[in-house]
C-alpha cells in the first residue's frame, strides 16, 4: 500500500475508494514535479485537499460541473465517489492538459473547457445546462457565486466550501444570490471553521451575468 493509500485508510475513507484517490493522488504529486499545479507538494498535504472534496459528494448531481479546477480538486475526488460524469472549466493550458491525462488515466467520464469562467458561463451549450456545480476558489463568496449560478438548470445547486464567512460577506452572499436567480438553501457546518454553503437556483440568471473576465473578483456583487 501507498503512503497516500495508508493515510486515506487511516482517515476513514472507505475502502472502496482508496486505491483510485491515491492513484490520483500519484498523479498530482508526480506532475507537481513537473510544473505547479498546487500548493501541496507531499502525501500529508495531498490527504486534507481529498477529505475536503469528499466532503461535497452528498450534495452533487449530474450533470456536474467545476469551475476553476486547477488539479481536480474537488471534481475528480467526486467522480471516483460516485461516477458522476465531469464538466472541468480551467483557463490555464497546463492544468486543463493535466485534468484531461487525469480523465483518461483513471478511466473517468468528462470533458475539459479550457476557458474563463466569465466566458464558458455565457457559451450557450453550457450555460444553464447543470445539476450541480463548484469551485473551491479564493475569492469572495458573492464572486463564485457569480461564476456558478449562471451554469446552472433552474432547480440546481452551487456549492459553496467555505471557511470563515463574516457577517458582511455572508449578507452579501445572501444578496447576491437573489440577484443572480438563486437563494441560500442551506449550511452545513464541518469540522474548525470549514463549511459548505448551498445555493438553490429558482429562475433564470439575467443575461449580463457573470460580468467581464476579472470584473466579478474585483468588484463582488453586494458587497
Amino acid at each position: 500500500m501507498t503512503p497516500l493509500a495508508s493515510l486515506l485508510a487511516e482517515a476513514g475513507v472507505e475502502e472502496r475508494l482508496v486505491e483510485a484517490l491515491a492513484r490520483y493522488g500519484v498523479l498530482v504529486l508526480e506532475a507537481n514535479r513537473r510544473s505547479n499545479l498546487t500548493g501541496a507538494k507531499s502525501p500529508e498535504e495531498l490527504l486534507e485537499h481529498l477529505l475536503d472534496s469528499l466532503s461535497v459528494v452528498p450534495f452533487v448531481r449530474e450533470p456536474y460541473v467545476d469551475v476553476g479546477s486547477g488539479a481536480g480538486f474537488p471534481a475528480i475526488p467526486v467522480a471516483i465517489a460516485t461516477g458522476l460524469a465531469l464538466t472541468l472549466v480551467e483557463s490555464t493550458a497546463k492544468k486543463a492538459r493535466f485534468l484531461q491525462e487525469a480523465l483518461s488515466e483513471l478511466g473517468l467520464a468528462g470533458e475539459v473547457v479550457a476557458e474563463r469562467a466569465e466566458r464558458a458561463a455565457h457559451d450557450p451549450n453550457l450555460r444553464e445546462r447543470f445539476a450541480s456545480a463548484t469551485a473551491r476558489a479564493v475569492a469572495v463568496a458573492p464572486a463564485v457565486a457569480e461564476l456558478l449560478v449562471p451554469l446552472l438548470a433552474v432547480g440546481g445547486a452551487a456549492i459553496l466550501q467555505r471557511g470563515r464567512l463574516e457577517e458582511p460577506e455572508r449578507r452579501a452572499l445572501e444578496d447576491a444570490a437573489l440577484v443572480l436567480g438563486a437563494r441560500v438553501e442551506s449550511e452545513h457546518a464541518l469540522d474548525g471553521d470549514r463549511r459548505i454553503i448551498v445555493l438553490r437556483k429558482g429562475r433564470p440568471t439575467p443575461t449580463r451575468f457573470p460580468r467581464r473576465i476579472g470584473i466579478p473578483e474585483k468588484r463582488p456583487l453586494c458587497l
